[in-house]
């Protein structure tokens, strides 16, 4: 059986995920919803801010950072995968 997941397809999808959500956070922050969370993600993120370059930061700050985090997961799971099915 083949446990494999392609760490790359699965990286670049939590890239495109992320960065849609900070879209949507920096849009619905400028009109006053989900305050809450647009504080988080402020606090949370280094570049992230109600500003277009703020937003547009965010979005490529949170992309890379979900990336790293899958690729590096989905490549250990692979990894125990194949030495468990052995």
């Amino acid at each position: 059986m083949n446990n494999k997941i392609s760490p790359l397809a699965a990286a670049l999808t939590a890239a495109i995920v992320s960065a849609l959500i900070m879209l949507a956070l920096g849009i619905f922050g400028n009109i006053g919803i989900y305050e809450g969370a647009v504080e988080a993600m402020q606090k949370w993120h280094m570049f992230f801010d109600l500003s277009v370059v703020g937003i547009i930061g965010g979005m490529i700050e949170a992309a890379i950072v979900a990336f790293l985090i899958i690729i590096i997961s989905i490549w250990i799971y692979n990894a125990l995968a194949g030495k468990m099915s052995k």
